[in-house]
């Protein structure tokens, strides 16, 4: 359930949490469930934020205030808990046996040991447990390992089109907005900067990258060579939506300098930027013989705003491309597991999992005006020879159904 009450109260606090509903609705739906929540993304996306509202909402239900137990771990009032054991004992020394308790840990992986502190509270039966974390280190191996069946992760992304419209209510051109959406960032706080102070926005995106790539890549992992990574990134954020692979990725990048880079290295590099969740992988898929290739996959930034910290990022280039990313993380919100699809000789821009077993297929173009471009699109989706669902999505103005595909308008469909 959502509470419109809450959203107005902390609109002015957070003036663009009106509307991560698909994120709500989800922690609504696992509250009381016997399984740890877990909540990662990339930096500034939004986590703390949206546990804060969420728990405001079981306040607003009519949780008691004194069942709820709230850290943030990037706050000066609790870096003295340096013993996963401290704060073990604070919590439980406070919590109602009789009652049902909430216990929410933000940014939980700057607490030594926290993998420790997550199972001590998940086996105490009157606990539900919210966590967060910026990074794929809170679900390492390790982690992973001791609570597997034991939790449930949410991937939380910067602002969807639909969110990133109710911030400019004012914008009457919902066109100029979505070319906007597509070019600028849609980090919580660059919209807000964008509205207040626009200057500042690429210092912002700047800092986001910096601390990402620096701290949560470089550091981490003690890379002794941070030049790769950054070569590495300008490749793939310059690739959105194509077919890359480490071998052509190290030819690319190895052809006119005297500094190589190896396969296994960019293997590993690539891995560590997924995990930093800055690259999103879509792996192949072949629906004919019905399985994953092992060869070739796309890549989608979690941001457009920061390619503009890599490349010059002119509003008319590379439309086709950044369409094509803003698609594939609304597939993702919209729930599956999103793949490149590969039939016989034809492409398939994606083909989404869908949860209940079911399948959707979906191409994707800036506009089929042209006879050639639309001949290609529809006939990568007329030779797949089944009934699951079909789309294609342009920013042409006129949707319609054309031997069982659905052409649809993008912003539409978006919102």
């Amino acid at each position: 359930m959502i509470f419109s009450s809450i959203r107005s109260i902390f609109a002015e606090k957070y003036l663009y949490m009106i509307a991560r509903e698909i994120y709500l609705q989800k922690l609504w739906q696992l509250k009381d469930q016997n399984l740890i929540k877990v909540i990662t993304g990339v930096r500034r996306c939004g986590k703390s934020t949206l546990l804060e509202i969420f728990h405001n909402e079981l306040l607003q239900k009519g949780v008691n205030a004194q069942n709820i137990f709230a850290f943030n771990f990037e706050e000066r009032e609790n870096v003295d808990f340096v013993d996963w054991k401290m704060l073990y004992d604070e919590i439980v020394g406070k919590i109602n046996p009789s009652q049902k308790n909430y216990v929410f840990l933000d940014e939980v992986q700057q607490l030594a040991d926290f993998e420790k502190l997550i199972n001590a509270l998940y086996v105490k039966k009157n606990i539900d447990l919210y966590v967060t974390g910026s990074n794929a280190y809170l679900l390492s191996s390790e982690l992973a390992t001791l609570l597997t069946g034991r939790y449930i992760s949410i991937n939380l992304h910067p602002f969807s089109f639909a969110e990133y419209a109710l911030a400019f209510p004012d914008e009457k051109n919902i066109d100029r907005l979505f070319r906007q959406y597509m070019n600028n960032s849609s980090f919580p706080e660059a919209v807000t900067l964008a509205k207040t102070a626009p200057d500042i926005v690429n210092d912002y995106l700047q800092s986001v990258y910096d601390t990402v790539v620096v701290k949560d890549i470089v550091k981490r992992h003690k890379l002794r060579n941070p030049n790769n990574l950054h070569r590495i990134i300008e490749f793939l954020f310059d690739s959105i939506g194509c077919l890359v692979s480490p071998t052509n990725i190290a030819e690319q990048l190895n052809k006119n300098s005297d500094k190589t880079i190896s396969h296994n290295t960019i293997i590993k590099l690539i891995g560590f930027l997924t995990q930093a969740y800055i690259l999103y992988p879509a792996p192949r898929y072949d629906i004919k013989g019905k399985e994953l290739l092992s060869t070739n996959e796309k890549y989608y930034v979690v941001d457009l705003g920061l390619k503009s910290i890599i490349h010059t990022n002119r509003y008319d280039i590379d439309l086709g491309h950044k369409i094509e990313n803003v698609v594939y993380f609304e597939l993702l919100r919209r729930g599956g597991k999103v793949f490149v699809g590969k039939n016989s000789q034809k492409e398939v821009d994606f083909v989404v999992q869908k949860p209940n077993n079911g399948r959707e297929y979906y191409q994707v173009a800036y506009t089929l005006i042209d006879e050639k471009t639309m001949n290609r699109e529809f006939s990568a989706l007329k030779s797949i020879k089944d009934n699951y669902p079909k789309y294609i999505l342009t920013l042409d103005y006129d949707n319609a159904i054309i031997d069982g595909i659905h052409k649809l308008n993008i912003i539409d469909w978006l919102l």
